[in-house]
């Protein structure tokens, strides 16, 4: 349609043009003399009487090689533009990518779809009762970080996957001071483990997103945005903070206690702390959160969720994000590795 449109376009410019111009030479010569009937150009030229302009079809010859130069010119920018249309067409259409450059929509669905599979539930029972955490699939063989509060003193441990099954795991090393476990599940074989990003490389304003259980709902995910970097966020190290996840009724406190700039939020911190600098984020994190997923657009984990700020007059029955949440960074976690492995500064606090 766009080509038959352009010609049609031409053709009406070129008979305009063309009548314009014999117009004017009509008047820049004299009218041609008539001709007899029936004879052709060449016939009326030789009878043409004496004194007639020996030129006089110049100007229609002229005429015809203009209109016919005009309609080429015409035809080629129609093709040109058609052609750079085309061009254009195929370049816009982009090949579907994780990152899709947004905070929403379809980016945050894109990291949901290719990282859920790699986060689950962790349930750690103990003599007091049993919390409710989240954690990060590291290798297909089944090591899972996590953070240390979500295991701490736990006589079993038992993994729950985004496909609902569920098994076993231990705990392979802790390390209280940086709020790091790693665990391992039980006959694994086959699991879908994250990619993991690098923490330096984030900046305040990127997009996130957080995947974990909260409050035993597992795989849920929020999203947000980086609020802040290097905050020096102090939690408690052992199993105080760990009671604070457990499900249970009004009396018991709710969040994750933790302190920054002097000040103590969601409870006492107790004698026995720790501080790190932690990633500040507005996704929005619950109890139950505690050792899942910060991620960037590019389905990559940037951090692990380990505190957040409730009101302090919630319980476990109020308690909700206001936007506060803090990550320790994954390249913390990287340089941990090898330590937790061996048992961690912890030491090793095997569970079933």
């Amino acid at each position: 349609m766009t080509d038959s449109y352009r010609r049609s376009g031409d053709e009406i410019h070129q008979q305009g043009f063309a009548q314009g111009f014999a117009h004017g030479a009509g008047q820049a010569f004299p009218p041609p003399p008539p001709y007899a009937p029936g004879h052709g150009g060449t016939a009326g030229a030789a009878e043409a009487p004496p004194g007639a302009p020996p030129r006089a079809r110049k100007p229609v010859a002229l005429i015809a090689a203009v209109a016919l130069a005009s309609g080429l010119i015409g035809g080629g920018s129609a093709a040109l533009i058609a052609g750079a249309t085309t061009r254009a067409d195929q370049n816009t259409v982009g090949t579907p990518l994780v990152n899709a450059g947004k905070d929403s929509g379809s980016g945050v669905s894109a990291v949901a779809k290719a990282v859920s599979p790699s986060i689950v539930e962790i349930k750690a029972r103990t003599t007091d009762g049993e919390s409710t955490g989240s954690g990060v699939v590291l290798t297909r063989s089944g090591e899972v970080i996590t953070n240390n509060h979500v295991v701490s003193g736990a006589d079993t441990v038992q993994v729950t996957f985004s496909d609902g099954s569920r098994k076993t795991a231990k705990v392979v090393g802790t390390d209280p001071d940086k709020d790091l476990a790693l665990i391992k599940v039980q006959q694994a074989k086959g699991l879908t483990p994250a990619s993991l990003g690098d923490s330096d490389k984030i900046a305040v304003g990127d997009g996130v997103v957080a995947i974990g259980s909260p409050e035993g709902l597992t795989g849920s995910v929020t999203s947000g945005i980086v609020s802040a970097l290097n905050r020096d966020v102090t939690v408690p190290k052992e199993d105080r903070q760990g009671r604070q996840d457990r499900q249970g009724g009004p009396g018991d406190g709710g969040g994750w206690p933790f302190e920054f700039g002097g000040n103590q939020y969601n409870g006492d911190t107790g004698s026995s702390k720790t501080s790190y600098k932690a990633i500040q984020t507005d996704a929005s994190l619950n109890p139950g959160n505690s050792g899942g997923a910060l991620i960037n657009l590019q389905g990559q984990i940037v951090g692990i969720n380990s505190a957040m700020y409730s009101p302090s007059s919630a319980n476990s029955s109020t308690a909700g994000s206001v936007g506060l949440g803090f990550a320790i960074p994954i390249n913390t976690v990287k340089a941990d590795l090898d330590s937790l492995r061996g048992g961690g500064s912890g030491g090793s606090n095997s569970g079933v």
